[in-house]
């Protein structure tokens, strides 16, 4: 029966805490824009993503595997086959 006097004032406390945070992000224009975010998903930016990827033409590509005659580098063996 001790232990419910010391739980009331905690979780008045909480409480508390959970209000003052709601009331802060209310203020602060946290639930603005419920919809804007939920329907911005649906929307289709595999366009823009190909532009951004695409090199522009008769630009050399900085492909980091092929070596300075634009070849790919040679295939490595594993010394220690197990």
């Amino acid at each position: 029966m001790e232990v419910i006097y010391s739980l009331i004032p905690g979780m008045t406390f909480f409480g508390l805490l959970f209000v003052a945070i709601l009331i802060w992000a209310v203020r602060k224009g946290q639930y603005e824009d419920m919809e804007g975010n939920a329907s911005r998903i649906l929307l289709d930016d595999d366009e823009d993503a190909m532009l951004v990827s695409t090199p522009e033409p008769g630009k050399k590509s900085e492909n980091k595997e092929n070596n300075k005659n634009g070849e790919p580098p040679p295939a490595h063996s594993d010394p220690d086959p197990r």
